[in-house]
């Protein structure tokens, strides 16, 4: 399915879509309330958790915003739309303003809430000749989509790991059933995804890790550093034009970090909606309980981290080499140290 289509599917899976940033509405304490579209790189994966949870605890309400989050398979199209202007913000991969910055399109993470990548790349349970990520050279390799988060993560490893990243083949299969089918039906060998696809592999006999990527000290392992992940973002001139909005949303998301890490997962689990355990409850739950050491608690940028990713990208990712992102203009603290 072209990207188009999907993004139209997404769109009319939207009851109601507030115009662009043009909405306000006055509310009882004063403050105008303001209708924000928010396109996120996959809702029910755990790895974007914030967004839903934000919007289920209320806390975009209580900042006077009246938010959409606008389901889409991977970040690739958030970002794209958040530069066509078709959306405000979206919810993505940090890799994404890098890329962006070097070809002039200027776009910045204002919330950067996940610290680590929270993927890891499953291999198909009945290969016996893969141990390592040096046994993927030459493989097929599924990714959410070309160019997206998952892709720059797969050539990473390969890099990392000493194997020319050219040297595989790249496979758009998105994730949960589409990832899974892949799988089974030997599509690809092995391939990046997240929870819950990964339990769901792992616990059928399917699938099984070989390299993890699900917490910060595994990050550091397996890329020699931390790498910042999914995150807020929107065009820098939006961000200067809609400061005091943009406070409002890091506001809520800073909210919700610390609700996470006051919380247990199970309590967390039993805010979002019901279709997102895929059957399977106490799984979520477990697979989360795992899952939030990936998640930061004040929506900083962890320091050092634009670096690595930027050392990643110029290393491993051949459309980048040679190429360099203003840093300064990818992400912003600013909104994150103000955040009450």
């Amino acid at each position: 399915m072209g990207f188009r289509k999907r993004l139209l599917t997404a769109m009319a899976a939207v009851v109601v879509l507030a115009a662009c940033g043009s909405s306000n509405t006055p509310s009882s304490g004063g403050t105008s309330t303001v209708s924000l579209k928010i396109m996120v790189g996959g809702l029910n994966k755990q790895i974007y958790l914030p967004n839903m949870l934000a919007q289920r605890l209320g806390y975009f309400k209580d900042q006077h915003l009246d938010v959409t989050l606008i389901d889409e398979g991977s970040g690739q199209a958030s970002e794209e739309e958040v530069v066509a202007g078709n959306v405000d913000a979206g919810s993505g991969a940090y890799v994404h303003p890098m890329v962006l910055n070097t070809q002039g399109k200027k776009i910045e993470t204002i919330c950067q809430f996940g610290i680590a990548p929270g993927e890891a790349e499953v291999v198909d349970a009945s290969l016996t000749n893969v141990h390592s990520a040096k046994d993927l050279q030459g493989k097929n390799l599924g990714v959410t989509d070309l160019g997206s988060g998952t892709h720059v993560l797969t050539q990473a490893i390969l890099g990392s790991a000493g194997v020319d990243p050219t040297s595989a083949k790249y496979v758009a299969v998105g994730a949960g059933d589409t990832f899974i089918a892949a799988i089974q039906q030997k599509k690809i060998a092995a391939g990046m995804t997240t929870f819950p696809t990964i339990s769901r592999l792992v616990n059928s006999g399917k699938g099984k890790i070989l390299v993890s990527l699900l917490s910060p000290a595994d990050t550091r392992t397996a890329l020699g550093g931390d790498y910042p992940f999914i995150g807020v973002f929107a065009k820098n001139d939006w961000v200067n034009s809609n400061k005091e909005v943009a406070q409002r949303l890091v506001n809520a998301y800073v909210k919700t970090l610390k609700y996470m890490h006051s919380h247990t997962a199970d309590e967390i689990a039993s805010q979002m909606p019901t279709d997102y355990f895929a059957g399977d409850k106490a799984s979520y739950v477990a697979d989360l309980t795992s899952q939030l050491g990936i998640f930061g608690n004040d929506c900083k940028m962890p320091a050092g981290g634009p670096e690595t990713v930027q050392k990643i990208q110029q290393q491993f990712v051949s459309s980048y080499k040679g190429k360099s992102a203003n840093l300064s203009e990818t992400y912003t603290n600013d909104f994150a140290a103000k955040a009450s």
